[in-house]
């Protein structure tokens, strides 16, 4: 294996790394909290782009949908990428050259580049197709790549555990007796 960046033992060498490591609890219930967070980003995101796309009532108005969601999103966002980089401290050189965090990185850069292209571009005319009227080709465009681009997300996601190694040893403290006879 290379070696990675000196930033990235940095990382795993850290306070945050150790205790992630250490702490029985930490591990699960940090993949829990950025699990749901995912979750979050996925759903409020989603219920935007369903509304672009037509799927929901197009008399309810696109600005009003999307500042009821988003603001939990980037919320919702920002609890993933702390989750995230803890989740990372733990094994930062595996993930470092793990092939599905890669893409998982990347592809969340193209949430963000789609995300700017729609906000500055297409965006900009929400007056005109606000409520009643159908969303123009751009904005489904836009709301379609969204979809594809966070299902590809939450598969990465998923892909990362099962494409690497963890060696997680039980402390010798834990007595896992439970009382058999």
């Amino acid at each position: 294996m290379n070696t990675p960046p000196s930033f990235i033992h940095a990382m795993e060498t850290s306070a945050i790394g150790e205790w992630m490591r250490s702490n029985l609890l930490a591990m699960p219930l940090v993949n829990a909290a950025h699990v749901l967070c995912i979750t979050l980003v996925f759903g409020t995101i989603l219920v935007v782009d369903m509304r672009l796309l037509g799927l929901f009532d197009r008399s309810r108005s696109v600005m009003k949908t999307s500042d009821e969601m988003l603001h939990l999103t980037w919320g919702a966002f920002i609890g993933a990428a702390v989750t995230g980089v803890m989740f990372f401290t733990a094994n930062a050189t595996t993930y470092w050259f793990n092939t599905a965090f890669r893409f998982k990185m990347l592809v969340i850069v193209l949430a963000g580049v789609n995300m700017a292209i729609f906000q500055f571009i297409t965006y900009r005319s929400v007056v005109n197709w606000d409520r009643n009227s159908p969303s123009p080709r751009a904005a489904k465009v836009a709301a379609a790549l969204s979809i594809l681009i966070w299902f590809s997300v939450v598969v990465l996601g998923r892909l990362i555990g099962f494409t690497k190694g963890y060696d997680v040893e039980v402390p010798a403290s834990i007595d896992f007796d439970f009382g058999t006879p």
